[in-house]
This record gives C-alpha cells, sequence and structure tokens, in this order.
C-alpha cells in the first residue's frame, strides 16, 4: 500500500512552501515518525515525518515550491529498499549477529551510535553551528535518536567560554551582545502541560453565523459611527421604579426596552436605516421588526420583536424576556428569528467598551451598546462623573449616507438623555 506524503497547512496566510531538503533518498526504506524532509516557508522550517514504515519515493526536489496540500512523496509499506538503509528484516535477534557471549551486547548499544549518525536537518544544522559531539549527547527520541531538543539542552547545560578580552558588538544598542541572539533554549512545559490542539465540528448555529457574517462582509459597504450617551436619567428611572415595575409587569426593567423604543422613534426618522438594498432597488419597510441579540451556549443568536412600533417599553422588555428564555432552552424556532428589519446588539453585558458591530443581511443598520462606565465629561461648564456609554451604528453606506447615520444615532442619544421623548414621540 502506498501512503501519500502531503504539504501541511502551515498557518493561514501561508499557501506554499519550498522543498528545503530531503533527509531520506528516494528508494530508502523509513521507520514511522522519522524525519524525512524539511519545509521552508516564509515564517518557519517545518520537519515532515513519515506516517508509517516503508520505502521512500520523493516527487519533488530540493528549491521545489510546491503548494499546500501538494503530494511530495508517497511510502510503498510493502516495497524494497533500492537506496541508502537496508530494509530490516523481521524478528532480528542482535545476540544470534554478534556470535559468542562476549559479543552479546543489548541491541540499544549497537542502534544508538548509527541513528545518532542520521539526524534531522534541524539537529544537524545546530550540531554543527555549535561544533559538537552528536556521539557525546544523550537522545531521548525514538530508540534513542537525537531530537533538536536534546541538542539544545546540551548546549544549556555545558560551561561558559571564558569571556574574550576584546569587547563584543553592541547590538541595537541596548548593551545586548550578539552572544546573546542565539537559538533560544528549549521551553520545559509544567509537569502534565501539553501542546494538543482539538477539532471540534461546527454545529447548525455556528455554521450559519460564519456564513451570514462572511456574506455581510462581502456584500455590504459598511461603515460605522460613534456618539456617547448619558444614562443618568434610565438610571434614576430605574432605581425608582424597579420593584413597582416588576410588580405590574413581572419582568425587570432593563436598558434593552428603552435602547428599542429609541431605535423605534429615530427609524421613524431615517427610514433608509430600516431599508435595504435588492440589486439595483430600495426596498423600504412599513413596519418596524427589531432584531435583539442573545448569547447562547451555542452562539449568537437574533430573535425578533415583532412591530416593535406599535409597542411599549414594558412589552417589549416581556418579548426580549420571553425569546432569552426560549433561546436558552433550546425551544427558538426560525420564525423567532426570521423578519428582522433592524437589529441592536448589547456587547455591554460582557464588558465591551466599543465595537464596531457587523450587519445581519439584509438589513442595512444596527445598533452596539456598550458597557456603562462613570466618566468625567464637561456639563454646562462644569467637569462632573456620570454614567456614560458608548454607541455605535454600523450601516450600509449604499442606502444610508453619513447624514443620516449621524442623525439616527443622535435621535438615539436624546431619546435615552431624555426618557419623556419616548413618551411624547417628540
Amino acid at each position: 500500500m502506498k501512503a501519500e506524503i502531503k504539504v501541511p497547512a502551515v498557518g493561514e496566510s501561508i499557501s506554499e512552501a519550498t522543498i528545503g531538503e530531503w533527509a531520506k533518498k528516494s528508494g530508502e526504506f523509513v521507520k514511522r515518525d522519522e524525519v524525512i524532509l524539511l519545509l521552508e516557508t516564509d515564517k518557519a522550517s517545518v520537519e515532515l515525518v513519515a506516517p508509517n514504515d516503508g520505502v521512500l519515493t520523493t516527487q519533488a526536489k530540493p528549491g521545489d515550491v510546491v503548494k499546500i496540500g501538494a503530494v511530495v512523496a508517497f511510502i510503498d509499506t510493502e516495497g524494497v529498499a533500492t537506496a541508502g538503509m537496508t530494509q530490516p528484516t523481521k524478528n532480528t535477534d542482535v545476540q544470534k549477529a554478534t556470535q559468542g557471549p562476549a559479543l552479546a551486547i543489548s541491541a540499544t548499544k549497537l542502534i544508538a551510535p548509527e541513528l545518532k549518525s542520521h539526524l534531522s536537518p534541524a539537529t544537524k544544522r545546530v550540531v554543527e553551528e555549535r561544533g559538537l559531539d552528536a556521539s557525546q549527547i544523550k537522545g531521548t527520541g525514538k530508540d534513542g535518536r537525537l531530537t533538536k531538543a536534546d541538542v539544545l539542552g546540551a548546549v544549556a547545560s555545558s560551561p561558559s567560554p571564558s569571556p574574550s578580552p576584546s569587547p563584543s558588538p553592541v547590538v541595537g544598542g541596548l548593551g545586548a551582545t550578539a552572544a546573546n541572539y542565539s537559538t533560544p533554549l528549549p521551553v520545559v512545559r509544567p509537569s502534565g502541560g501539553t501542546r494538543g490542539e482539538r477539532r471540534v465540528p461546527m454545529n447548525t448555529i455556528r455554521k450559519r453565523i460564519a456564513e451570514r457574517l462572511v456574506q455581510s462582509q462581502h456584500t455590504t459597504a459598511t461603515l460605522t459611527t460613534f456618539n456617547e450617551i448619558d444614562m443618568s436619567a434610565v438610571n434614576t428611572l430605574r432605581e425608582r421604579y424597579k420593584e413597582k415595575y416588576k410588580e405590574r409587569y413581572g419582568v425587570s426593567l432593563g436598558f434593552m426596552g428603552f435602547f428599542v423604543k429609541a431605535c423605534v422613534q429615530a427609524l421613524k426618522e431615517v427610514p433608509e436605516v430600516n431599508a435595504y438594498v435588492d440589486g439595483t432597488e430600495l426596498v423600504y419597510h412599513d413596519f418596524m421588526n427589531v432584531g435583539v441579540a442573545v448569547g447562547t451556549e451555542k452562539g449568537l443568536i437574533v430573535p425578533v420583536v415583532k412591530d416593535a412600533d406599535l409597542l411599549t417599553i414594558a412589552e417589549i422588555e416581556q418579548a426580549i424576556r420571553h425569546y432569552a428564555l426560549k433561546a436558552r432552552e433550546g425551544k427558538i424556532s426560525v420564525g423567532d428569528l426570521s423578519g428582522g428589519t433592524f437589529t441592536v446588539s448589547n456587547g455591554g453585558v460582557y464588558g465591551s467598551l466599543m465595537s464596531t458591530p457587523i450587519l445581519n443581511p439584509p438589513q442595512s443598520g444596527i445598533l452596539g451598546m456598550h458597557k456603562t462606565e462613570d466618566r468625567a465629561v464637561v456639563v454646562n461648564g462644569q467637569i462632573v462623573i456620570r454614567p456614560m456609554m458608548y454607541v455605535a451604528l454600523s450601516y450600509d453606506h449604499r442606502i444610508v449616507d453619513g447624514k443620516e447615520a449621524v442623525t439616527f444615532l443622535v435621535r438615539v442619544k436624546e431619546g435615552i438623555e431624555e426618557p419623556s421623548r419616548l413618551l411624547l414621540e417628540i
């Protein structure tokens, strides 16, 4: 059976690599996990190892530029070696090969010196640069083979040479000598620590989120504008009426009801933010379905508060709580997530101070709320401490101009800083 040796993915931005040096010759027998090739990229050198025992057949020469995923060699698990190391026979008995008890030494002692002469390219380079004797270094690799870490460890444990009477050149103007910039010491991870990785399949929700985000970046001309809001008035209202409000409506008086209501008022004045682009046409909605982003264990979802322009603040809060509970119980339906014309996302619940939210196509606007923080601001010529929140409006510049976007955000700011405007709809 022939096993393919492919160029592995070595980084998100790397699409090709260069064949650096073959550690084994074509036609040579190689063992599983034995280094066979050194790949060179623009960021690092990568060692490829044999996936199984067999005879190596190379398909590329040193210096060749190969694409990620390209086949550069084969290993024939049933082949016969034609070059280099002789293919080992099964059930090799070292003691039988060494006639007499005086020569009955362990297999490890016979194998180790031979293996130490077959160094990987990276290990060989360090040995040659440091002028080391590989036979004097204990190998910890398979069958006593020397690894790069073994060589670097030997360098670290060896006594430092006497300083030269002549001054060393200064590097970087910081008093560090060129000798300080040698190959770094091997990192020893804490006991039990690993540097492994796990592959976990995306769940359906995460796949959809990924598709929508990429679609948004590719199909819209997104721009973001910012403002800040003094939350003093809303905080005072919440503190004064929170108990009576919960007693009457069964939900807590939160920020989202105020912000959705403020967005509804702003959408009435700037209908472009509630519209979308369809080919060469602009589609305007005569209703306002506001999506509210909700974080769940499976990912971010956006249930939609239908006809939010017809609801009171209490009814908006009740709808948001209803959808949040359904989402966290895994009972949210497709209908609950569809039909939105505008979205509100509150990253402040996670501590975000400022962000640029991504549009939810085909919508043309999304409001990002953030963490409320006490900051020094100027009010009527005086420096005072106020609870302030940064807000961001991301919008599709194909349909919404800067003037409309700024106007929308200013109207939201006015509605939150003077909640009476929301009741009077002015």
